[in-house]
């Protein structure tokens, strides 16, 4: 008998988006169970569905897996990678008009974080609006806020950016517009990241769209590497 694909709703991008979101967990379900008809009996529900499955690389889903999620309409979105590193990796960049922000004022990050995440696979999905993705993500920094999860960032006194961190795991982050192709971005994340090994965390990681080009060489830059690509996948059910 083939195993029922586990889904759970989505509360947060429910909120969002204005309609049921739903997140099939396939994480520890073998491919060979990941069926046409096995996918398209978890998305009976009206709704946006979401699959994220784990690959050795960009681009090496397995055939047979790919052939199912297209024959149950479900369309790539985006490929995710996990930047990490160690502290004997890390490439320390000082700059003396950078700082951490002791506190962080919602209003000013609010209006770096919106229309920020161009990149984002819900902004990549032809099925959302675009002014509902950017919803998203400033719904998720709000609560990121509420929670002391959020590093504010400086230069010469000024909010340059903000990062979102839980433990050691680099959540989601920003640079205000002003400071966008400066190259600035290493400067501004050098602090919060020195400032986690010091408090004693092995390592740092986030993660961070394939297609993100600036974002991935902004991480390569400070020493970290690569590894764990996720496709996403999105499919709506009417």
């Amino acid at each position: 008998m083939t195993r029922p694909l586990p889904v759970k709703k989505i509360p947060w991008d429910t909120v969002a988006f204005g309609f049921d979101c739903y997140e099939i967990e396939a994480a520890d379900i073998a491919a060979a169970q990941i069926t046409t008809a096995s996918l398209i009996a978890a998305t009976r529900l009206p709704g946006h569905y979401s699959l994220k499955i784990t690959t050795t690389a960009p681009a090496h889903l397995d055939t047979a897996l790919r052939s199912a999620l297209h024959g149950a309409g479900f369309y790539y979105c985006d490929t995710l990678i996990t930047p990490y590193c160690a502290a004997s990796q890390f490439h320390a960049f000082p700059h003396t008009e950078v700082s951490l922000a002791q506190t962080v004022n919602e209003v000013e990050l609010l209006a770096i974080c919106h229309g920020a995440f161009t990149h984002g696979r819900f902004h990549r999905d032809f099925n959302i609006a675009k002014n509902l993705a950017d919803s998203r993500y400033d719904n998720w920094l709000k609560q990121l806020i509420k929670s002391h999860a959020v590093t504010g960032l400086q230069y010469g006194g000024e909010a340059a950016g903000f990062i979102a961190h839980q433990g050691a795991a680099l959540v989601l982050h920003a640079v205000a517009e002003k400071f966008r192709g400066r190259g600035l971005a290493k400067y501004l994340w050098m602090p919060l990241c020195q400032k986690l090994f010091e408090d004693g965390y092995a390592e740092i990681t986030s993660s961070v769209s394939a297609a993100n080009l600036g974002a991935v060489n902004l991480y390569a830059s400070l020493g970290f590497r690569f590894r764990r690509a996720v496709e996403c996948y999105h499919r709506v059910t009417p």
